[in-house]
């Protein structure tokens, strides 16, 4: 069974740090493209980063690039987002989701976490 948890999320201050989980089982992590979605109250979901199975490569939205680092660790199945310089608007639900990508639209992932809160407020 292809089950994925997050874990990770908080309440952090504008500026401050976080690094979110995306934990897999039922297959291996490096299988599927893995990509991080978060959706903010009354807005619609967006893809944040992506990570490629098969050579690896990273995605960014442009809103995130530089602040954002998505890394995998093959021996823990588990995919990473680490976030730094936090702003309010990164506020949302963060969703992790696998499938044939890697790309930042929703529709080749087949696979979704539930989500973990990220709230950036001071």
């Amino acid at each position: 069974q292809v089950q994925l948890v997050e874990s990770g999320g908080g309440l952090v201050q504008p500026g401050g740090s976080l690094r979110l989980s995306c934990a897999a089982s039922g297959f291996s992590s490096d299988y599927y493209a893995i990509g991080w979605f978060r959706q903010a109250p009354g807005k619609e979901r967006e893809g944040v980063s992506c990570i490629s199975n098969s050579d690896g490569s990273t995605y960014y939205a442009d809103s995130v690039l530089g602040r954002f680092t998505i890394f995998r660790d093959n021996a823990k199945n588990t995919v990473y987002l680490q976030m730094i310089s936090l702003k309010p608007e990164d506020t949302g639900v963060y969703y992790c989701a696998a499938g044939l990508g890697p790309s930042l639209a929703s529709s080749p992932y087949d696979y979704w976490g539930q989500g973990t809160q990220v709230t950036v407020s001071s």
